[in-house]
């Protein structure tokens, strides 16, 4: 073969992928911040996603609080799933395209509690307030949104100062369920859907009347080009993830 025969079958070959990768969609890999209470519904999305669509996904868990700072300090994403709140100030930053801008679900607070140990009744806002004043220890993450509303929530029920003394502030769910289960802490506030994974203890839902909900809702970095960010969203935010959003503890 000659060297004009080489190089038209090198462009023959060479156009031939790139039809092939026309047809077919090319490969991407998403890179996800996600707010720890989300945790449970993406690590069950996220494998049916890549199944689906061939796509790679890597998601960075943490705290809203902190995944927020890291964005707004210019860390490279392309997708966000933050509180409500914090997800409209990155819009307003221009952090986060606007129009893809998503509520995904929300989670009710529960205590999460050592396997096997004594369950107090917080079957009503009366005793769940009992249930607080006489708990040993209370752990909650300081800078968590569940942390936030535990906070605020036991302000406005007046025993906030009566709490202080047992209270173990921690820097993460995870440090929160350690202390549960390792017997450091006798109760734990987290949304149901971190509770409901950890080994080891056993949920308790916030009753009716006191319940407080954290809310989390995505959206697709202004900066990013990648077509299967978009397509992530609509996956985590349409009908075939509300089973799934069940399944884990959340709602919609």
């Amino acid at each position: 073969m000659n060297r004009r025969s080489v190089v038209a079958a090198s462009i023959a070959l060479g156009l031939a992928v790139v039809l092939a990768q026309a047809r077919t969609g090319a490969v991407e890999e998403i890179t996800v911040l996600c707010s720890n209470g989300l945790q449970a519904v993406i690590e069950d999305l996220v494998p049916k996603f890549e199944r689906e669509t061939k796509h790679k996904v890597v998601v960075k868990y943490g705290l809203a609080a902190l995944l927020t700072q890291r964005i707004e300090g210019g860390e490279a994403f392309d997708v966000a799933f933050v509180t409500p709140a914090m997800m409209d100030g990155l819009v307003a930053k221009g952090k986060i395209a606007a129009d893809s801008r998503a509520t995904v679900a929300r989670s009710g607070l529960a205590f999460a509690i050592r396997a096997g140990a004594r369950k107090p009744d917080v079957s009503n806002a009366d005793s769940f307030k009992r249930a607080l004043l006489n708990a040993k220890s209370i752990a909650y993450a300081k800078e968590g949104a569940s942390g936030v509303l535990f906070a605020a929530l036991v302000q406005k029920l007046g025993i906030a100062d009566d709490l202080k003394p047992k209270s173990r502030l921690a820097a993460s769910g995870q440090e929160v369920s350690a202390a549960v289960v390792n017997g450091d802490a006798e109760l734990g506030v987290l949304p149901l859907s971190e509770v409901l994974p950890i080994k080891g203890a056993e949920p308790m839902i916030f009753p009716a009347e006191v319940q407080q909900y954290i809310v989390i809702a995505g959206g697709v970095s202004a900066g990013s080009r990648l077509a299967a960010a978009r397509d992530l969203m609509k996956y985590v935010t349409g009908p075939a993830a509300l089973p799934v959003i069940k399944a884990k503890g959340m709602e919609k």
